[in-house]
């Protein structure tokens, strides 16, 4: 029988504690909570007829700050379940979506009392290589349901999540290419060795079928025994899928829990397949539609860059390319007009290549999401990382600026092209822990353009194109402010003020000059200054947990990216106007 050690009462009351807070904070900066005053640093919010009191204080982006010890409820200690059986009867929510968020919660708690349980200092955890150092950190600063993985069994969680820090052997299939479309590059060489190539040839061969008509790719363990076998199983006893087993190189899963870095050879591509469980918001598959895009794509931001000398030169920015992809619609779900989008996303593979290939000798690299960790004794990993690196705090930190910005902000004006640059996506270059450059993921899934064609896109190539996400100005600005203000500055600001003496006022001006500075260095760009508007008095109030909460959060749906309406008053911009 399957139990985890990590279940213990001084675990769970730890990470209940710390949820509690997160809710309670992140509730009342989507403006569903209200905190007033309740005597010296203290605040109360009613939800119905109780209340729930807390130390803590505002701080920029209409944020808050809680000391999770701090908490109750009506003078006894706060739940997190008690909170949101408070909040459904509160706000009448619907009850299927409760229940599926008490799963939720409980999910996350069994994984925040994992991490509590097996943290580690963060001097140890600076020293841990990138793919590593990936299973240690805690999940979305957002979403309070951050680690919910709705599909997951105990045991899978234990097995697959990232911060169990398993190695995996992924199996391989063949698809048929009368199901399987290829684009890109073969990868195969690259990324088997011959023998293993052999070997899968010959079990083609032995099932008397042409191993030259069929399409490689890797699928997650977990997406074959749940979904794969059982959904193409006629594919299967037809021999249009191939079971080819296990390739000899083992993975360890990122914090996007679909995608594993190479741990045996290093220098092979990462890999990121579908995994059709719920997962902050979204199923983890990969869009069939999308697939097509991947390389070309690559291909098109990659020649941008290498012909754009301050990208190229200056910046020095890693892109990690989608070189190759493979899609494998299902037949039915496929022609199903309507059908959730999670049906169009079963089953397929993209190869991206790795940040540390792509690092000089004496660099690092770490997601931008690790600065914000904590250790079990307190410690910020970002105050570790600038202590070891001798800088001054507040120069360490203009330094992240200047290697995080520049190239961002390039990509936006000079091209009309926006990442979402969240701590997962963003990667961070080191060289002795001090910043030195920048490297963003996720150039199909994550990568948006304006929705009327500017000269730049004269040469993005058609299938590109015409799959890619088309955005308004006003939700290109706001796709860099929503994921790098919003999901990451707004916490690691009060962080730096706790841990490394700078002043939020400080953090802040210290954004909007690079910025500017920016802007000083590219004048001929000022039309683009003026449609993208970084330094905008506010942008739209994005309230990831409210639209969890309403009955349209959980139900399947056509669109993945479909809009949910929740009413909000805009959030200030920090960087608008800045009193240092």
């Amino acid at each position: 029988m399957f139990h985890p050690p990590e279940l213990t009462p001084d675990t769970w009351r730890r990470a209940a504690a710390a949820l509690v807070a997160k809710m309670l904070a992140e509730l009342s900066f989507e403006q569903a909570l209200e905190p007033r005053p309740a005597g010296e640093g203290r605040y109360r919010v009613d939800i119905g007829p109780v209340g729930y009191e807390f130390a803590g204080r505002r701080v920029a982006l209409d944020s808050w700050r809680l000391d999770p010890d701090s908490v109750t409820r009506d003078g006894v200690a706060a739940d997190p379940f008690v909170l949101l059986t408070d909040l459904h009867r509160g706000w009448q929510l619907d009850p299927a979506v409760t229940a599926l968020t008490v799963t939720e919660l409980s999910a996350t708690l069994a994984a925040d009392a994992h991490l509590l349980a097996t943290g580690r200092y963060a001097a140890a955890l600076a020293d841990l290589p990138h793919l590593e150092l990936e299973g240690h950190q805690t999940g979305h600063p957002w979403i309070f349901a951050s680690k919910g993985r709705l599909g997951f069994s105990a045991s899978d969680r234990h097995r697959y999540a990232p911060e169990a820090r398993r190695l995996h052997r992924l199996p391989w299939i063949a698809a048929h290419v009368s199901l399987a479309t290829h684009h890109g590059p073969d990868v195969r060489e690259r990324e088997l060795d011959p023998r293993t190539r052999q070997r899968f040839t010959a079990l083609l061969t032995a099932r008397g079928v042409d191993p030259e008509t069929y399409v490689w790719l890797p699928v997650h363990p977990w997406q074959w025994d749940e979904v794969v076998l059982p959904l193409f199983a006629q594919q299967v006893a037809e021999n249009l899928i191939v079971p080819l087993g296990e390739g000899p190189d083992e993975y360890r899963a990122q914090q996007s829990i679909r995608t594993f870095g190479n741990i045996t050879t290093p220098g092979r591509l990462d890999v990121k397949l579908p995994l059709s469980i719920l997962n902050t918001m979204v199923y983890r598959g990969i869009p069939t539609e999308l697939v097509r895009a991947a390389p070309p794509s690559t291909a098109w931001v990659h020649a941008l860059r290498d012909r754009d000398p301050f990208l190229r030169d200056e910046c020095r920015v890693v892109l990690p390319g989608e070189i190759a992809a493979v899609a494998v619609p299902h037949p039915v779900f496929a022609d199903l007009p309507g059908a959730p989008y999670r049906y169009r996303q079963l089953l397929g593979a993209i190869w991206r290549e790795p940040v540390a290939g792509q690092l000089d000798k004496h660099e690092r690299a770490r997601t931008l999401a690790s600065l914000l960790h904590v250790d079990p004794a307190g410690r910020a990993f970002v105050a570790e990382l600038v202590a070891r690196s001798g800088l001054p705090a507040a120069d360490w930190l203009r330094r992240l600026f200047g290697a995080v910005l520049p190239p961002l902000l390039h990509l936006l004006y000079r091209y009309g092209i926006a990442f979402n640059p969240h701590g997962e996506n963003a990667i961070v270059v080191y060289v002795g822990e001090a910043p030195v450059r920048l490297a963003v993921k996720d150039f199909v899934d994550d990568l948006k353009l304006l929705d009327e064609d500017l000269p730049e896109y004269a040469d993005l190539p058609a299938e590109a194109l015409g799959v890619l996400m088309r955005s308004g100005p006003a939700e290109m600005c706001g796709s860099v402010f929503k994921s790098l203000l919003v999901c990451h500055f707004r916490y690691l600001a009060p962080l730096c003020a706790e841990q490394l003496g700078v002043l939020e006022e400080e953090f802040w001006g210290m954004v909007r000059a690079e910025v500017l500075a920016y802007q000083r260095r590219f004048p001929e760009l000022v039309d683009r200054f003026a449609l993208f508007d970084l330094l905008a008095p506010s942008f739209e109030r994005v309230c990831l947990n409210r639209e969890r909460m309403l009955p349209a959060g959980y139900h399947d749906r056509a669109d993945r990216d479909a809009h949910v309406d929740v009413e909000a008053d805009p959030v200030p911009n920090p960087l608008h106007e800045v009193t240092t």
